[in-house]
């Protein structure tokens, strides 16, 4: 039995890789807010939590409860914030659709947050290139949480852990994408109930 649990944290890993990139479509709309340890005062605030480190200009989030006030902004602003990583086709091929809407949106009340579930050994030597290369402009931070089943549910109780996965929020109201966005359209319909 000890040498069992010498590997589960391997075997953890392995399924939540084999689950990501998931294709069964999960769409939540109207949904109530995902529950949380955060306070009211936290939630009141627009302060941006500070990052444990920086690897090339990326902030690194070592824990899902330094994430969290993310989530629980409680302000005027539409939060986009999608769940992705470098090694996930789907994840990949729907970052234009955010880049545009940044684009799009500049200077108004919407706010793209890129998380970054990519390898923490990775951050340096694929994500920061990955970034650089791709010029992108919406905000992206690196989660180097990685125990998942211990704050999915904090995002959405209707998230199943894979990725690509998108929490769009303002205040109180929530949706959220369990699969890949296909088009710019898709992703503007979605967050149009929210503005």
């Amino acid at each position: 039995m000890k040498s069992f649990s010498r590997f589960l944290p391997i075997v953890s890993g392995l399924a939540f890789i084999l689950f990501s990139c998931n294709a069964s479509p999960a769409t939540g709309q109207g949904q109530p807010a995902a529950a949380s340890s955060i306070s009211e005062a936290q939630k009141n605030t627009t302060k941006w939590p500070a990052p444990a480190t920086y690897i090339k200009g990326i902030p690194i989030y070592e824990e899902f409860s330094q994430t969290e006030p993310f989530f629980h902004f409680d302000n005027d602003t539409t939060y986009v914030i999608n769940f992705w990583a470098t090694w996930c086709k789907p994840c990949v091929e729907e970052l234009p659709y955010f880049e545009e809407l940044t684009q799009a949106y500049k200077g108004q009340k919407v706010r793209v947050i890129l998380v970054s579930l990519d390898f923490p050994r990775q951050f340096e030597s694929k994500l920061a290139p990955f970034v650089g290369e791709r010029q992108l402009q919406s905000t992206v931070i690196a989660l180097a949480d990685g125990r998942y089943n211990d704050w999915i549910d904090k995002v959405s109780t209707e998230w199943t852990g894979a990725i690509p996965a998108t929490y769009i929020y303002k205040s109180d109201q929530s949706r959220f994408i369990g699969t890949s966005v296909k088009s710019m359209g898709e992703l503007e319909a979605a967050i149009q109930p929210l503005l």
